[in-house]
């Protein structure tokens, strides 16, 4: 690991004992609005995650267990869920067209992902969004508008979700529009045009929901289905005005009434599904679907207040008016020309009058340079004033009501958002700087309401098409559907772990690749190159990095989705855990003002956090790459960035949340060229002969001839359903391989150094350490990582080495068998050592911090009362301690999920003798 990154480290693991708050945690600054900069942290507390001016947030509900009398197959994956005032609801489910459930009382609980860790930042104990409040009206799992007939479960007692929308040449939703705090609904039920403006109102102490509905263009008759009330004892029609009494004596009711003056007719179906059926009309046609559940004796109250005279939706087509109206001014930081690239800070606003946090997730750019970036609570802001010194950067929010988005693209001007609603279009009707209208694009990806089954990434092609990467259905957290047979996982929708490509209509889909557990994405525009991630986890056994080819199958079993039981498709290099242990984005710099970065890849690590440059052999008969650090100062965990078309400057989001080794909550820097040297790796050889590895200044040729100057190891992973892997040998003993240099040789251009190393075989992992002088005398003290799937002979005169001495391969070779094993002791102090080099400090405190930690805390561990999730308990002795660091997976401790892989191989028995003692000295 770069010295960088180790001390980097340390320090995070002495700031992981602080307690954080939300006065004192690290957030990147707050900042005056009205135009007045400030970079100086605030402690102002948060506003709630709902705000009372927006319609809706987009959510997931299981409404499966609300009461007698209700569908028990009601669970929605994507819904909006629409504050209708004075304490009434409902979540229409976008997915069936239908009102999965209106309530009253509470809203829903902010428990989702986004949710919960929107004031507590580091809190990831998610619950799934069930109601509190009282249940009113309900539909079950099926379509709510059908063509020609109505539909319900075909005899089924309950339907088992599909995830997915319904068949757009049956029903599609189109979006919505936002119009001060109302939204108006949009969907086609074939080549029918509805508008529906939900709201509710009250006569009494009891709420009447409304639906007012503006059709258009009925061909053939058409049924919404209105509620489902199944414990009804009888049911009838009277003239515009359904009843289903429920209760030994009728005492209740569910009544559902039409107003206006429409042709509308009402039914009650299998005594409990009130349908509305909509004649054929050419003309447009408005009028209210009235519903209310309450006590019979008010009846006559509800038939009165039922009487309502349709007014006209408002004039929603033109946009309404501006819902954020201020700019908010911040100034950023420019970081000195200390090395070839470093990185500007980019002031977050989030001293705003909303109160609103900014977690960034990703950025994107219009020609012009001004920029929009999307948070994960589901909020665009557009900025403007990125210039070189980055004084005045203006932010001016533009949507909200997303749900969870981790990606945004401009396309022609528009913005695009990917999130679990699919992909968002987003319009600014009016051009007053907010938008009005939330064009659903593309809903054809599968989606179901698991925590982990992230809308991950979303990247533009120049055809117009897009490339989608959604996460795969882990069962961290609690979740709504069953266990798969592979460990780690749930059964969520038919294309969690996959990537997939969207037409440039939004109307159709294909599957790319399958196989994945949480991928992401890198396009490289000029060349058409797909580059993906993955988190290391259960079937993933370290950090990949693959170039994407259609049909490609890379190894999780239960996202394969396919039956011809294919062959995993090697990645491009892994990635030590200890370098990065959770993987996020990537990005291609292909403009050229980021001199020796030009026309590379750029991997992301949301653990370590950081950037890595990543460098490809495309001359070995199997593409093979490998990466190396971007030493450069990270505030926050880098998640995703963008090129800037104008400065051509890379800039990263990210914010924290899921145990990374930084503390910033979240940050937008610029990755900026300074035009210094650099020292980076900038090619990489692996062959039959060794090693060749490029850098971008010229080497000290004393110190590129010394072989004592460099140090490598090889090892191999285990691909199994346990998470990660520990490293194993060659033949399969645990381990890792120490490889000799047999010589060391410095190429014509001074820029590229031969390592000969005898046996070199195609091999999962292997890490060269260096200790060299550039030629300018800089100290270029390192790692580089990188991944052997095809070790062929090298022609070594192509890169600029004459008069190699390949005898040396032999003779070298022989002495390795010689060579006496070392002698360690164990101690305290080598614990800690190890602790934070092979990143355990980013999942454990050695103080009592729990929040943002993946594992428990390290301090009074031992001897301490162990309760695992299954309810057994044991002492933490030094048996239990040395089982948690080579078996994790066997016990999991209570409260904690399976997120530590083994350390087999990785760590001798005086490495894993020496961490228990430090864990023993941190006891009281």
């Amino acid at each position: 690991m770069s010295q960088f990154v180790k001390n980097q480290v340390r320090k995070w693991g002495v700031v992981s004992v602080v307690v954080l708050s939300l006065a004192t945690v690290l957030l990147t600054s707050y900042t005056k609005y009205q135009h007045i900069a400030s970079d100086q942290p605030d402690s102002s507390k948060l506003a709630a995650f709902v705000e009372p001016s927006f319609p809706y947030i987009s959510t997931s509900v299981d409404a499966r267990k609300i009461g007698a009398g209700f569908p028990t197959d009601n669970q929605a994956a994507r819904t909006l869920a629409l504050q209708l005032g004075d304490s009434a609801y409902v979540c229409f489910d976008t997915d069936q067209l239908r009102w999965s459930v209106a309530w009253t009382g509470n809203f829903l609980p902010m428990v989702l992902m986004a949710q919960i860790s929107y004031k507590n930042f580091f809190n990831k104990n998610n619950a799934i969004a069930r109601l509190t409040g009282e249940p009113k009206i309900a539909t079950g799992n099926y379509a709510g508008w059908t063509i020609g007939k109505p539909l319900f479960r075909n005899g089924k007692q309950e339907n088992e979700p599909t995830w997915k929308a319904l068949p757009a040449d049956q029903a599609r939703w189109n979006g919505s529009y936002v119009v001060g705090s109302e939204a108006i609904l949009h969907y086609t039920v074939g080549n029918s045009k509805i508008y529906e403006l939900p709201g509710s109102f009250k006569f009494g102490d009891q709420t009447v929901f409304r639906r007012k509905l503006r059709v258009e263009s009925v061909e053939k008759e058409l049924y919404m289905i209105a509620a489902e009330v199944s414990n009804g004892s009888t049911g009838e029609v009277k003239g515009k005005t359904a009843y289903i009494y429920q209760g030994a004596n009728k005492d209740s009711v569910t009544a559902i009434s039409i107003a206006g003056k429409v042709g509308w007719s009402l039914e009650i179906n299998e005594n409990k599904y009130v349908t509305v059926k909509f004649p054929p009309a050419a003309k447009q046609s408005l009028g209210i679907i009235v519903m209310w559940k309450g006590p019979a004796k008010l009846l006559k109250a509800f038939e009165k207040a039922a009487r309502l005279r349709p007014e006209q939706l408002p004039d929603f087509e033109k946009g309404g008016p501006a819902a954020w109206k201020e700019t908010i001014t911040t100034a950023g930081k420019l970081s000195p020309d200390t090395a070839a690239f470093v990185t500007d800070q980019l002031t977050l606003p989030l001293n705003n009058p909303w109160k609103r946090n900014v977690r960034v997730a990703d950025i994107a750019f219009f020609p012009d340079g001004r920029a929009a970036v999307v948070t994960f609570e589901g909020d665009v802001w557009t900025v403007e004033g990125i210039d070189k010194n980055l004084q005045n950067i203006k932010w001016r929010r533009f949507a909200s009501g997303l749900h969870e988005p981790l990606s945004i693209e401009v396309v022609k001007d528009f913005i695009y958002v990917f999130d679990r609603n699919g992909i968002v279009k987003l319009h600014d009707l009016n051009n007053d700087g907010n938008a009005d209208y939330y064009e659903n694009f593309s809903n054809v990806m599968s989606q179901s309401a698991e925590s982990r089954e992230w809308a991950a990434d979303l990247v533009y092609t120049p055809d117009g098409s897009f490339y989608v990467a959604k996460g795969g259905s882990l069962s961290n957290g609690p979740g709504m559907t069953a266990a798969t047979s592979g460990k780690g996982f749930r059964t969520g929708s038919d294309q969690n772990g996959t990537i997939l490509k969207i037409t440039a209509d939004g109307r159709k889909s294909e599957v790319i690749a399958t196989g994945l557990r949480g991928p992401y994405l890198g396009y490289n525009s000029k060349t058409g190159v797909l580059t993906a991630t993955d988190q290391q986890g259960n079937f993933v056994p370290s950090t990949p990095i693959y170039v994407i080819k259609k049909g490609d199958y890379y190894g999780v079993t239960p996202t394969a989705h396919r039956t011809d039981n294919p062959e995993i498709a090697p990645p491009l290099t892994w990635i030590p855990h200890s370098v990065d242990r959770s993987s996020l984005g990537q990005a291609w710099v292909t403009g050229n003002k980021m001199g020796p970065l030009n026309g590379s890849l750029i991997h992301f690590s949301f653990g370590t956090p950081g950037l890595f440059r990543v460098l490809i052999d495309s001359t070995s008969r199997i593409l093979q790459g490998g990466v190396s650090y971007i030493n450069a100062n990270y505030p926050a965990p880098t998640s995703k960035g963008a090129l800037n078309p104008v400065d051509e400057q890379l800039y990263v989001t990210g914010f924290n949340l899921w145990g990374s080794a930084s503390v910033g909550i979240s940050s937008l820097i610029r990755l900026r060229y300074t035009g210094k040297p650099s020292y980076l790796p900038n090619q990489f050889h692996a062959g039959n002969q060794g090693i060749i590895i490029g850098f971008d200044s010229e080497i000290d040729k004393t110190s590129a001839l010394n072989a004592a100057n460099f140090d490598i190891k090889r090892y191999n992973y285990k691909r199994t359903e346990e998470y990660g892997s520990g490293h194993f040998k060659l033949d399969g003993s645990t381990g890792e391989e120490l490889l000799p240099v047999a010589g060391s040789y410095l190429s014509a251009d001074g820029k590229k150094i031969l390592l000969l190393v005898p046996d070199m075989k195609e091999v999962m992992q292997m890490e060269v350490g260096y200790k060299l002088n550039a030629k300018d005398g800089r100290k270029m003290n390192d790692h580089f990582y990188f991944t052997v799937n095809s070790s062929d002979d090298m022609d070594l005169k192509k890169y600029g080495f004459e008069h190699v001495d390949l005898a040396l391969l032999t003779s070298k070779k022989a002495e390795i068998a010689t060579q006496p094993a070392k002698t360690e002791i164990a101690s305290a102090e080598k614990g800690q050592e190890i602790f934070q080099k092979m990143a355990c400090a980013g999942c454990h405190s050695p103080g009592t911090k729990t929040d943002g930690m993946y594992g428990p805390p390290f301090k009074n561990l031992y001897k301490s009362e162990r309760i695992f999730d299954d309810g057994t308990k044991v002492v933490a002795d030094e048996k239990y301690l040395r089982e948690s660091i080579l078996e994790p997976s066997k016990r999991i401790v209570k409260g904690y999920n399976e997120e530590m892989p083994s350390f087999v191989g990785v760590l001798t028995d005086t490495d894993i003798e020496s961490v228990i003692l430090y864990i023993k000295a941190l006891k009281k």
